[in-house]
């Protein structure tokens, strides 16, 4: 199941969300996934470890049909706080979606794999109930903003002190392996340092910088692919199976 968040952590992760810092990284991220995903509105969405339900206003305001999904009751009534019943939020595990195949056209999973212990089920499990794409969104263990991070909670109480963080490599390699050889496109948000925001926030903004690995943020977009494998037989093999099925009884 990996990392719960109890009441405190729940808190602890409302306010980094609501610090300046927290701030920037959700303005610049969000900007980032939006244009990953390229939404129609309308399609349905789920947003796997939902949390406080951050990206599932960002996803309400873009149009979306909402549905979010947290193993942490804390985290859902700050969500449901927030939203009233502008989504349907569910509890439950990532690993263990109560959902069937191809119940939404995407699947999200945003800051969400870091506190799993098993990354590779969760990520199955989106591809399993989306159809069309899956968004996977994770802390960068390359950038600035994060080894920053890391050195914060070496003295300070952190949501962060358990977070599992990636690279871009990592995170392809992840997907692959649970998702198969599907597309993909990627991109990473927040590459200078928060100090700098006020001369780097408009930069930080341009696909060009989004296109370097070392983002704070790292989003990557799966496209969902199906393929029909045929299986290959003799004509006369093919008959033979042909009279079975129609009567029943074994041609002797």
């Amino acid at each position: 199941m990996g990392h719960v968040f109890d009441q405190n952590l729940a808190r602890l992760y409302e306010a980094w969300q609501k610090s300046p810092e927290g701030i920037l990284l959700d303005r610049l991220s969000s900007e980032l996934i939006l244009r990953l995903l390229r939404p129609q509105k309308g399609e349905r969405i789920l947003d796997i470890g939902c949390g406080t339900g951050n990206h599932l206003l960002l996803f309400y305001r873009s149009g979306f049909d909402v549905t979010g999904l947290d193993a942490s009751p804390y985290m859902l009534d700050i969500a449901r706080s927030r939203l009233g019943d502008k989504a349907s939020l569910k509890i439950g595990r990532a690993e263990d979606l109560p959902f069937e195949d191809n119940e939404f056209d995407l699947a999200t999973l945003i800051i969400t794999l870091e506190f799993l212990d098993d990354p590779l089920e969760a990520l199955r499990e989106a591809g399993r109930v989306a159809r069309n794409k899956v968004f996977v969104g994770v802390l960068n263990s390359l950038s600035f903003g994060c080894m920053c991070r890391r050195f914060y909670t070496l003295f300070h109480d952190s949501i962060f002190t358990e977070a599992r963080l990636f690279t871009l490599w990592g995170l392809k390699s992840c997907v692959r392996k649970a998702l198969g050889n599907v597309p993909v496109e990627w991109g990473s948000a927040q590459m200078m340092p928060y100090f700098l925001r006020n001369y780097t926030e408009r930069v930080e903004m341009s696909s060009l910088v989004q296109s370097y690995p070392f983002g704070t943020f790292l989003g990557l977009v799966s496209k969902m692919t199906y393929t029909l494998k045929t299986e290959n037989l003799r004509v006369t093999e093919r008959l033979k199976k042909g009279v079975e099925s129609l009567t029943g009884i074994p041609d002797s």
